[in-house]
């Protein structure tokens, strides 16, 4: 259960976002509380975040192990409950799962009995809004989409782990959801493998035009996909800073070698350092020093 925030607490609904789109998403106060056996009081994981998502926009969010980033992702999927605060997408109060939302999670999740045209069906064939014959022809749009034509009779087990994101991310994106929620989805894979599905999700989201929320622990990830970055502060987590991204699209893996990339970096990387030390989570080198 969760209760209304105070119409103050509300950001302006479809107050225009940067680049002049309409907020897609917008969250107030959202504060959530878990209770551990045997504990006096709950742990807070989530305090008071408030945050606006324009239409479209491509949005990360980065902080310290711990911080809340999956907790709030999972109350905007609608998969948790929580204690206080709003959430709306497109103006309407998000007070459970809905068709206008699909979440990519860390590992696949395919079902082994099916090939990859048939996992791709799977949530379409859940939600029931489209007939058969349009579910097939969407399969396989978004099949050729994300690069795997010719993979459609394969079943997980003869896909690699990025072959595997690809099927789980053409699912998600088959089935038309306004915003695509994204939990670490490249964390399973190679490091080579992992950058190259960046540039993928890239390419694959500026033809789809769909608005996307991304958790990561990879600060040059969050910076090489985003038009913004949100820092959480650790526990309790709440909103410590955001950062637009300048960097023009298309974006090429080169970006990440360029100087001001990599002073982003560095920027974003202070404040979690900052937020890490703070809850002992890391020593800095200062110290460390005798």
């Amino acid at each position: 259960m969760h209760a209304n925030a105070p119409a103050s607490a509300m950001p302006e609904r479809l107050k225009p976002a940067p680049g002049g789109r309409a907020v897609k998403l917008a969250a107030a106060g959202v504060t959530k509380h878990f209770w551990i056996d045997g504990a006096a009081e709950p742990v807070v994981a989530l305090s008071d975040v408030s945050l606006q998502v324009a239409e479209g926009e491509f949005l990360c969010i980065v902080g310290p192990s711990g911080c809340g980033k999956t907790t709030f992702l999972n109350i905007v999927a609608g998969l948790l409950p929580f204690d206080r605060g709003r959430i709306e997408i497109g103006g309407r109060e998000v007070d459970g799962p809905g068709r206008d939302r699909a979440v990519v999670f860390q590992q696949s999740s395919l079902l082994p009995w099916r090939n990859t045209l048939d996992n791709v069906l799977y949530g379409m064939q859940l939600h029931r809004r489209f007939s058969p014959e349009e579910m097939r022809d969407r399969a396989r749009r978004y099949i050729d989409l994300v690069g795997l034509r010719g993979f459609e009779r394969h079943y997980p087990a003869e896909l690699s782990g990025g072959m595997q994101q690809r099927v789980n991310l053409a699912r998600a994106l088959a089935t038309d959801p306004e915003i695509l929620l994204m939990d670490e989805p490249f964390a399973a894979l190679d490091a080579q493998t992992r950058e190259f599905m960046q540039a993928e999700l890239l390419r694959i989201w500026q033809k789809a035009g769909k608005t996307v929320i991304f958790v990561t622990h990879q600060i040059d990830e969050a910076a090489y996909l985003a038009d913004r970055v949100v820092v959480f502060g650790t526990r309790p987590g709440r909103l410590k800073a955001e950062f637009d991204v300048p960097f023009a699209r298309p974006r090429g893996l080169e970006l990440k070698r360029a100087p001001e990339f990599l002073a982003l970096l560095d920027r974003v990387w202070r404040l979690i350092e900052e937020e890490a030390a703070r809850a002992g989570l890391y020593a800095t080198a200062a110290e460390d020093r005798p």
